[in-house]
């Protein structure tokens, strides 16, 4: 009875095992003896294929930014997931907030990346990450309204460096400034913006007119002169120099006309370079400084509801007595976070990063697709590194070891993993 019962095992069996050894034996037992041949498979290569591991700056790269991902991105997750399953005990709608957190583990990678890749986008009209990230700067900092503005041809300004433009000659008193300037495209002018006038003689003060000198139609328009079509550059800022210092400042109406007061007679007129900057544009997240940290972004995204639901269920096994306990003891909601439920779930914990960090070994998709061409090799990881050794460099040998050397990696953290869960079943 036992030999059949063994057969009928072995026979139940021998599909699974035989897809296992083609699926999983195989390839790996084939990648072992890859590593250790030359590009061509005919020449054994020896060690040479694990050389390269350490002196290849792509894979030394990779294998920076793999200890990167496995510290960062599987403590972040659970530290997220932990927050998360301790928060929903508490409010009525704990259910409808897990599904909203654990929602993206419904979603690809492929599909993750694309969404980041329009995330991270660098214009602000795009991107979701710049869009807020230059709302909250223009909330504290106000752009400038006239980026690209400059002196044209015959002007009385000249460039006084730093971005700022100054007046060629003093001004005087009783005479009439005019400080012409082109460079910025209608719909980009300030509101408040009118049709500029020119500025009348005040007798003791300087008085002049800042506008945009150009007239629509070739050969159009008066240069240097204001024009009937033509617009004043609202809010312009004019300060009155003498030896370095500002002796008076003020802003242009609506219209460009300014007025300074007699302190600036024989003074010149200088536009500062605040009038000129570029509008902040937010931060490069896909640049080479911070490619990386943005695509375990948007990991912790997906993978945190993960965490949240394995932590959630081993919350749900806390004895409730030994925190009301706390409680009663005097012990605050952090102490009872922090002495009591944190230790209650270590084993738990344990096993989220664990299996967090055999994931993030493996992370390829999101890197891939997120990290454009131009900072892909700052955000290069091993799996990565892989495919690219494999198909692009046409580098087998070399995709294999680093193949073995994955395996190597991921091996003792699944032994790791196994053995506590055995000894936690045996509990």
């Amino acid at each position: 009875m036992t030999g059949t019962r063994r057969t009928l095992a072995v026979l139940f069996l021998l599909p699974a095992l035989v897809l296992l050894g083609a699926l999983v034996v195989y390839p790996v037992g084939y990648s072992v003896v890859r590593s250790f041949y030359d590009r061509s498979g005919d020449s054994f290569a020896g060690l040479d294929n694990y050389r390269a591991l350490f002196t290849d700056d792509g894979i030394r790269t990779a294998l920076r930014n793999n200890v990167v991902w496995v510290v960062f991105a599987p403590a972040v997750a659970t530290a997220l997931g932990l927050v998360f399953a301790v928060l929903t005990e508490r409010v009525r709608w704990a259910t409808a907030f897990k599904l909203v957190v654990f929602m993206p583990m419904a979603i690809s990678m492929l599909a993750a990346g694309i969404i980041f890749r329009l995330v991270y986008d660098q214009a602000p009209e795009k991107g979701v990450a710049n869009a807020v990230w230059v709302g909250v700067h223009d909330t504290f900092v106000t752009s400038s309204a006239f980026p690209r503005a400059h002196p044209g041809r015959d002007s009385p300004l000249e460039a006084a460096g730093g971005g700022a433009f100054v007046t060629k000659l003093p001004v005087r008193a009783g005479v009439p400034v005019a400080l012409p300037l082109v460079g910025v495209a209608p719909d980009r002018l300030p509101d408040g913006t009118g049709p500029a006038a020119a500025a009348r003689p005040e007798e003791g003060g300087i008085t002049g007119t800042v506008w945009q000198d150009f007239t629509r139609g070739r050969g159009s328009g008066t240069l240097n002169a204001v024009d009937a079509s033509e617009v004043g550059y609202a809010g312009m800022r004019i300060e009155a120099v003498r030896d370095g210092e500002v002796v008076a400042s003020t802003r242009a109406a609506g219209d460009g006309t300014f007025s300074l007061p007699a302190a600036a007679d024989g003074a010149l007129l200088r536009l500062p370079a605040d009038n000129f900057q570029e509008p902040y544009n937010g931060l490069d997240w896909l640049g080479p400084s911070l490619v990386t940290p943005a695509i375990i972004g948007s990991y912790v995204w997906m993978w945190a509801g993960f965490a949240m639901v394995l932590i959630g269920a081993g919350l749900a096994g806390v004895p409730r007595e030994l925190l009301e306990a706390a409680r009663v003891d005097g012990a605050g909601e952090w102490q009872v976070f922090r002495r009591i439920t944190v230790p209650l779930l270590a084993p738990v914990l344990a096993v989220v990063t664990v299996t967090l960090m055999i994931n993030v070994l493996k992370v390829f998709d999101l890197v891939f697709i997120i990290a454009p061409g131009s900072s892909q090799d700052d955000a290069n990881v091993l799996a990565l590194e892989l495919y690219r050794k494999g198909f692009a460099a046409d580098q087998p040998g070399v995709a294999s070891a680093i193949a073995v050397f994955l395996l190597l990696l991921v091996v003792p953290v699944m032994w790791f993993n196994v053995r506590r869960l055995r000894r936690e079943a045996r509990r």
